[in-house]
Protein backbone atom coordinates (compact mmCIF):
# COMPACT_ATOMS: atom_id res chain seq x y z
CA UNK A 1 0.00 0.00 0.00
CA UNK A 2 2.13 2.61 -1.16
CA UNK A 3 -0.19 5.87 -2.22
CA UNK A 4 -1.50 7.32 1.12
CA UNK A 5 -3.50 10.45 0.87
CA UNK A 6 -3.79 12.09 4.43
CA UNK A 7 -6.22 15.21 5.79
CA UNK A 8 -5.32 17.08 8.49
CA UNK A 9 -1.65 16.36 7.92
CA UNK A 10 0.61 19.17 9.09
CA UNK A 11 0.59 17.99 12.69
CA UNK A 12 -1.05 15.96 15.61
CA UNK A 13 -2.49 12.35 14.54
CA UNK A 14 -2.07 13.56 10.36
CA UNK A 15 1.48 14.18 10.37
CA UNK A 16 2.44 11.34 12.63
CA UNK A 17 0.33 9.11 10.15
CA UNK A 18 2.28 10.92 6.91
CA UNK A 19 5.86 9.90 8.85
CA UNK A 20 4.96 6.66 9.97
CA UNK A 21 3.72 5.54 5.99
CA UNK A 22 6.44 7.70 4.39
CA UNK A 23 9.15 6.02 6.38
CA UNK A 24 7.35 2.42 4.96
CA UNK A 25 8.33 3.65 1.93
CA UNK A 26 4.60 4.99 0.56
CA UNK A 27 4.25 8.47 -1.54
CA UNK A 28 2.14 11.04 0.40
CA UNK A 29 -0.28 12.94 -0.47
CA UNK A 30 -0.56 16.13 2.29
CA UNK A 31 -3.59 17.95 2.82
CA UNK A 32 -4.12 20.59 5.57
CA UNK A 33 -4.44 24.74 5.17
CA UNK A 34 -1.40 25.77 6.07
CA UNK A 35 1.43 25.25 3.44
CA UNK A 36 4.31 26.34 5.02
CA UNK A 37 3.58 23.34 8.06
CA UNK A 38 3.42 21.17 5.18
CA UNK A 39 6.33 22.45 3.05
CA UNK A 40 8.16 21.59 6.63
CA UNK A 41 6.49 18.47 7.07
CA UNK A 42 7.29 17.39 3.34
CA UNK A 43 11.19 18.46 3.74
CA UNK A 44 11.43 15.86 6.72
CA UNK A 45 10.11 12.94 5.07
CA UNK A 46 12.22 10.21 3.61
CA UNK A 47 12.41 10.94 -0.27
CA UNK A 48 10.44 14.34 -0.18
CA UNK A 49 10.44 14.78 -3.78
CA UNK A 50 8.35 12.19 -3.94
CA UNK A 51 5.02 13.64 -1.92
CA UNK A 52 2.65 16.08 -2.85
CA UNK A 53 1.07 19.22 -0.90
CA UNK A 54 -1.93 20.21 -0.82
CA UNK A 55 -3.04 23.47 1.20
CA UNK A 56 -6.79 24.18 1.50
CA UNK A 57 -9.43 23.83 3.85
CA UNK A 58 -11.55 20.31 3.62
CA UNK A 59 -14.59 22.08 3.58
CA UNK A 60 -13.84 23.39 0.47
CA UNK A 61 -15.13 20.45 -1.74
CA UNK A 62 -14.24 21.69 -5.03
CA UNK A 63 -10.24 22.77 -4.05
CA UNK A 64 -10.86 18.95 -1.84
CA UNK A 65 -11.92 17.56 -5.02
CA UNK A 66 -8.64 19.03 -7.45
CA UNK A 67 -6.23 17.77 -4.47
CA UNK A 68 -8.06 14.30 -4.88
CA UNK A 69 -8.04 14.30 -8.68
CA UNK A 70 -4.43 15.37 -9.06
CA UNK A 71 -2.81 12.53 -6.83
CA UNK A 72 -5.06 9.93 -8.76
CA UNK A 73 -3.58 11.25 -11.78
CA UNK A 74 0.24 11.55 -10.57
CA UNK A 75 -0.11 8.05 -9.10
CA UNK A 76 -2.63 6.62 -10.95
CA UNK A 77 -4.86 5.78 -8.16
CA UNK A 78 -4.34 6.11 -3.82
CA UNK A 79 -4.11 2.71 -1.61
CA UNK A 80 -5.48 4.08 1.43
CA UNK A 81 -7.20 7.16 2.36
CA UNK A 82 -7.24 8.81 6.10
CA UNK A 83 -9.79 11.68 6.75
CA UNK A 84 -8.17 13.13 9.54
CA UNK A 85 -9.02 16.40 9.84
CA UNK A 86 -11.18 17.79 12.63
CA UNK A 87 -12.21 19.98 15.12
CA UNK A 88 -12.22 19.45 19.26
CA UNK A 89 -13.92 22.29 21.11
CA UNK A 90 -16.01 22.59 23.92
CA UNK A 91 -20.25 23.84 23.11
CA UNK A 92 -22.62 24.61 24.98
CA UNK A 93 -26.40 24.56 23.10
CA UNK A 94 -27.51 27.80 25.31
CA UNK A 95 -25.38 29.90 24.04
CA UNK A 96 -26.65 31.31 20.73
CA UNK A 97 -22.63 32.14 19.77
CA UNK A 98 -21.95 28.17 19.96
CA UNK A 99 -24.45 27.85 17.02
CA UNK A 100 -21.68 28.75 13.98
CA UNK A 101 -19.36 26.45 16.55
CA UNK A 102 -21.81 23.71 16.40
CA UNK A 103 -21.58 23.74 11.96
CA UNK A 104 -18.13 24.49 11.83
CA UNK A 105 -17.43 20.71 14.13
CA UNK A 106 -20.02 19.17 11.77
CA UNK A 107 -18.68 20.21 8.59
CA UNK A 108 -15.63 19.60 9.43
CA UNK A 109 -15.69 16.55 10.94
CA UNK A 110 -18.45 14.58 9.05
CA UNK A 111 -19.42 16.56 5.73
CA UNK A 112 -15.57 16.51 5.04
CA UNK A 113 -14.80 13.28 5.30
CA UNK A 114 -17.42 12.39 3.18
CA UNK A 115 -15.63 14.76 1.01
CA UNK A 116 -12.76 13.30 1.09
CA UNK A 117 -13.55 9.48 0.22
CA UNK A 118 -16.13 10.53 -2.70
CA UNK A 119 -13.56 11.19 -5.33
CA UNK A 120 -11.43 7.89 -4.34
CA UNK A 121 -14.24 5.10 -4.58
CA UNK A 122 -15.05 4.63 -8.51
CA UNK A 123 -11.19 4.44 -9.00
CA UNK A 124 -11.07 2.43 -6.03
CA UNK A 125 -13.45 0.05 -7.06
CA UNK A 126 -11.90 -0.68 -9.83
CA UNK A 127 -7.93 -1.13 -8.60
CA UNK A 128 -6.59 -4.64 -8.41
CA UNK A 129 -4.62 -3.59 -5.30
CA UNK A 130 -6.06 -3.48 -1.59
CA UNK A 131 -7.93 -0.35 -0.65
CA UNK A 132 -8.96 1.35 2.62
CA UNK A 133 -10.59 4.24 3.68
CA UNK A 134 -10.08 5.24 7.35
CA UNK A 135 -12.02 7.78 9.38
CA UNK A 136 -10.56 9.00 12.57
CA UNK A 137 -13.34 8.53 14.92
CA UNK A 138 -12.79 9.39 18.76
CA UNK A 139 -13.73 7.61 21.84
CA UNK A 140 -15.89 10.52 22.71
CA UNK A 141 -18.12 9.38 20.36
CA UNK A 142 -19.06 6.35 22.37
CA UNK A 143 -21.37 8.44 24.86
CA UNK A 144 -22.31 12.21 24.74
CA UNK A 145 -19.70 14.14 27.08
CA UNK A 146 -21.61 16.52 28.99
CA UNK A 147 -19.96 20.40 26.92
CA UNK A 148 -18.81 18.55 24.06
CA UNK A 149 -22.50 17.80 22.38
CA UNK A 150 -20.98 18.87 18.59
CA UNK A 151 -17.98 17.26 19.27
CA UNK A 152 -19.77 13.78 20.64
CA UNK A 153 -22.67 14.09 18.00
CA UNK A 154 -19.71 14.56 15.38
CA UNK A 155 -17.33 11.12 16.52
CA UNK A 156 -20.87 9.56 16.67
CA UNK A 157 -22.12 10.15 12.90
CA UNK A 158 -18.55 9.26 11.83
CA UNK A 159 -19.15 6.00 13.16
CA UNK A 160 -21.92 5.14 11.75
CA UNK A 161 -21.28 7.01 8.53
CA UNK A 162 -18.27 4.75 7.96
CA UNK A 163 -20.20 1.94 8.66
CA UNK A 164 -22.89 2.36 6.31
CA UNK A 165 -19.65 2.59 3.96
CA UNK A 166 -18.36 -0.45 4.78
CA UNK A 167 -21.00 -2.11 3.90
CA UNK A 168 -22.21 -0.01 0.80
CA UNK A 169 -18.26 -1.04 -0.58
CA UNK A 170 -17.64 -4.54 0.66
CA UNK A 171 -18.76 -5.93 -2.84
CA UNK A 172 -16.59 -4.36 -4.21
CA UNK A 173 -12.94 -5.58 -1.94
CA UNK A 174 -12.90 -1.44 -0.52
CA UNK A 175 -12.34 -2.07 3.29
CA UNK A 176 -13.31 1.10 5.66
CA UNK A 177 -11.63 1.41 8.79
CA UNK A 178 -12.82 3.53 11.49
CA UNK A 179 -10.08 4.36 14.23
CA UNK A 180 -11.02 6.06 17.19
CA UNK A 181 -8.12 7.52 19.79
CA UNK A 182 -8.32 7.69 23.24
CA UNK A 183 -5.85 10.51 24.91
CA UNK A 184 -2.91 11.17 21.97
CA UNK A 185 -1.01 14.12 22.83
CA UNK A 186 -1.17 16.46 20.23
CA UNK A 187 -1.60 20.10 20.58
CA UNK A 188 -5.94 19.42 20.03
CA UNK A 189 -5.83 17.98 23.28
CA UNK A 190 -2.95 19.69 25.29
CA UNK A 191 -5.13 22.32 25.96
CA UNK A 192 -7.55 19.61 28.26
CA UNK A 193 -7.62 21.01 31.03
CA UNK A 194 -8.89 17.54 32.99
CA UNK A 195 -6.91 14.27 33.32
CA UNK A 196 -5.88 12.06 30.41
CA UNK A 197 -5.95 8.42 31.20
CA UNK A 198 -3.47 5.85 28.98
CA UNK A 199 -1.87 9.14 27.20
CA UNK A 200 -0.23 7.69 24.21
CA UNK A 201 2.44 9.53 22.29
CA UNK A 202 1.55 10.91 18.14
CA UNK A 203 4.25 8.41 17.07
CA UNK A 204 3.12 5.39 19.00
CA UNK A 205 -0.88 5.99 17.78
CA UNK A 206 0.48 6.15 14.38
CA UNK A 207 2.25 2.53 14.07
CA UNK A 208 -0.59 0.86 15.85
CA UNK A 209 -3.22 2.59 13.57
CA UNK A 210 -1.25 1.65 10.63
CA UNK A 211 -1.31 -1.91 11.46
CA UNK A 212 -5.03 -1.90 11.79
CA UNK A 213 -5.51 -0.26 9.26
CA UNK A 214 -3.19 -2.72 7.12
CA UNK A 215 -5.52 -5.24 9.00
CA UNK A 216 -8.41 -3.68 7.53
CA UNK A 217 -10.25 -3.87 11.08
CA UNK A 218 -13.21 -2.40 10.73
CA UNK A 219 -13.46 -0.28 13.82
CA UNK A 220 -10.76 0.06 16.91
CA UNK A 221 -10.11 2.18 20.01
CA UNK A 222 -6.41 3.10 20.66
CA UNK A 223 -5.18 2.86 22.85
CA UNK A 224 -6.57 -0.79 24.03
CA UNK A 225 -6.89 0.12 27.66
CA UNK A 226 -9.57 3.11 26.45
CA UNK A 227 -11.26 0.22 24.40
CA UNK A 228 -12.23 -1.73 27.15
CA UNK A 229 -13.10 1.40 28.95
CA UNK A 230 -15.45 2.29 25.52
CA UNK A 231 -16.98 -1.01 25.62
CA UNK A 232 -18.04 -0.53 29.39
CA UNK A 233 -19.37 2.45 28.73
CA UNK A 234 -21.51 1.37 25.96
CA UNK A 235 -23.14 -1.28 28.62
CA UNK A 236 -23.85 1.06 31.42
CA UNK A 237 -27.55 2.22 31.51
CA UNK A 238 -28.52 5.87 31.20
CA UNK A 239 -28.92 6.30 35.42
CA UNK A 240 -25.78 5.01 36.37
CA UNK A 241 -24.01 6.75 33.34
CA UNK A 242 -25.72 9.70 34.37
CA UNK A 243 -24.79 9.76 37.83
CA UNK A 244 -21.06 8.70 36.81
CA UNK A 245 -20.46 11.62 34.30
CA UNK A 246 -23.04 14.63 35.32
CA UNK A 247 -20.37 16.61 36.58
CA UNK A 248 -17.93 15.58 34.42
CA UNK A 249 -15.31 18.30 33.31
CA UNK A 250 -16.31 19.97 29.71
CA UNK A 251 -14.00 21.10 27.19
CA UNK A 252 -12.96 24.59 26.56
CA UNK A 253 -15.23 26.33 24.72
CA UNK A 254 -12.71 28.75 23.20
CA UNK A 255 -12.27 27.40 19.84
CA UNK A 256 -9.13 24.88 18.74
CA UNK A 257 -8.62 23.23 15.33
CA UNK A 258 -6.45 20.89 13.84
CA UNK A 259 -5.09 22.18 10.28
Amino acid sequence: MNRVFITGASSGLGAALAREYAARGATVGLVARRRDALDALRAQLPNPERHAVYALDVTDRAALAAAALDFIERLGGADIVIACAGISVGTLTEYAEDMPVFDAILATNVSATVATFAPFIATMKAQATPCRLVGIGSVAGVRGLPGAGAYSASKAALRCYCESLRLELKPHGVKVVTIAPGYIDTPMTRHNAYPMPFLMSPERFAARAARTIDAGTSYRVIPWQMGVVAKLLRLLPDTLYDLAFVNAPHKARKAKETP
